[in-house]
């Protein structure tokens, strides 16, 4: 009896001596500190910039007419910086990808979800919409829509500045529905006329 015992406890113990060896010691591994020198990257720094474009989780509110399209806790009227035409192609370009599914390339609601059954949103050139501050469709982006169209948030998807980006292509959109030659600069208007 004392020789099975005996053996069980040499069994056990090889087996705690085995297991021992193979635990995978992530506490022992090579690793970057935070804050901390390295030199595995050529500026000597450990912490890593981030990524461009970059949607943080905790964005900081100092700036609240960029982080919230309010002024006040109200809807504001004005871009939080110059919209340049290098923003203006940027919108476009997130609007096609991000917005056109519902609201079509010109803005018009009869995007393809649309015309599978989805329900269909404002047109963003109605009387309503062009009226609407610029704040109103940043908040719309940032955190959807409950009325009957139920846009979805994208604020986990799309940067602070790429949705002012959208909202200044939105104001491109809308004045187009209404432009009229007048409207066309003097030089680009020589153009077009000189076109068949």
């Amino acid at each position: 009896m004392f020789r099975a015992k005996g053996w069980q406890t040499i069994l056990v113990l090889c087996a705690t001596l085995i297991l021992a060896g193979c635990a995978q010691k992530m506490a022992d591994q090579p690793k970057a500190k935070p804050l901390s020198a390295s030199d595995f990257f050529a500026d000597g720094q450990s912490a890593r910039p981030l990524p461009p474009d970059t949607v943080s989780r905790s964005d900081s509110y100092n700036d609240e007419l960029l982080n919230t399209g309010k002024v006040n806790g109200q809807d504001s009227t004005v871009f939080p910086f110059p919209v340049t035409r290098p923003i203006l192609l940027r919108g476009q370009e997130l609007f096609n990808a991000f917005c056109s599914t519902c609201h079509d390339r010109t803005g018009s609601a009869n995007g393809m979800v649309v015309q599978n059954g989805y329900a269909q949103p404002p047109a963003l050139w109605s009387d309503r919409l062009i009226n609407a501050p610029v704040g109103h469709f940043f908040d719309v982006i940032t955190k959807g829509s409950s009325l009957a169209d139920q846009m979805p948030s994208y604020a986990s998807q799309i940067s602070v500045n790429d949705r002012w980006a959208i909202v200044a292509y939105i104001r491109a959109l809308q004045l187009s529905q209404h432009a009229t030659i007048d409207d066309v600069p003097a030089d680009a208007r020589k153009t077009l006329e000189a076109q068949p």
